[in-house]
């Protein structure tokens, strides 16, 4: 463990395979939170090849499922005695309303239930560690969220077309800029910084559930349209750049690095509070047997 350690969601594909090499370039040890074994494996595989010093480990975990957030978070923290970095990067673009075992919609549990679980049972190794950063990504799309109400937007289980997924997407993703603005006023940001980042549009397998999505992102590869690395670019500034290494409750452009207000509906500190006392009521419900 003379390495520093970075722990990473949705790291074997996308915004967060290209992160993963970059810190592991960088030197960093990498604890990878995957769903897919195979997946996982490739992952590994690769980073062998491309980064011949690479020290890598795999947690397996659905991030769908808070009870699996939660899990291998503790089996993290068991793991690691100090963590420098955590990467909140998983995420999921549904078309369609797909509700998982434990009753929550599984966009809203991907992109930011699963991530605050996660959060919560490192938040002690963190600290502990410190000076220690957590980057939550975002998205742009969260301008697209219209309104938002923490009590009934985190239970919403309905129907939805795929033309009103868009909002739905970014309610979520602004939820996860509330979320790490409200973190950061809780944590001490002398041990602990909490910052989130817009990473721009970029063709990777978000939207896997568009038909036709391959294709497109096959085309958008060749025209070198939505290019990936400028995204994992903010990503790993936001990680390992002295620049942010007293900065906390930031919500920062991948053009640049250049500082984002919160959208409404949820710049309100009263409204990021809400959110999070309804999470933390929810997630607790959620751990009754």
């Amino acid at each position: 463990m003379n390495r520093p350690l970075a722990v990473i969601t949705g790291a074997t594909s996308g915004l967060g395979r290209i992160t993963a090499f970059e810190l592991a370039r960088r030197g960093y040890r990498l604890g990878v939170v995957a769903r897919s074994r195979s997946r996982a494996d490739a992952f590994l595989s690769e980073l062998r090849s491309a980064v011949g010093d690479a020290e890598a480990d795999v947690f397996h975990a659905d991030l769908g499922l808070v009870s699996q957030a939660r899990r291998v978070g503790e089996e993290i923290a068991a793991r690691y005695p100090r963590l420098d970095v955590l990467v909140n990067n998983a995420g999921l673009h549904a078309f369609s309303q797909r509700i998982t075992a434990e009753g929550v919609a599984e966009m809203t549990t991907v992109n930011y239930l699963g991530p605050f679980a996660l959060t919560q049972a490192l938040t002690h190794t963190l600290s502990a560690s410190g000076p220690a950063r957590i980057v939550n990504v975002a998205s742009e799309a969260a301008q697209q969220a219209g309104t938002v109400s923490p009590a009934r937007d985190l239970r919403h289980t309905a129907p939805y077309t795929r033309c009103e997924s868009m909002a739905l997407y970014g309610r979520t993703k602004l939820m996860t800029i509330m979320w790490t603005r409200e973190l950061a006023r809780r944590l001490d940001p002398a041990k602990v910084t909490v910052n989130c980042c817009d990473p721009g549009f970029n063709a990777t397998g978000l939207g896997r559930d568009l038909p036709g999505s391959a294709l497109l992102q096959r085309v958008l590869n060749t025209l070198r349209v939505g290019d990936p690395r400028k995204g994992a670019g903010i990503i790993v500034r936001l990680a390992t750049d002295p620049t942010f290494a007293h900065t906390s409750g930031g919500y920062f452009s991948v053009r640049g690095a250049k500082p984002l207000e919160c959208p409404e509906p949820g710049r309100d500190e009263r409204v990021q509070g809400e959110l999070w006392a309804e999470t933390v009521a929810l997630l607790a419900g959620l751990a009754t047997p």
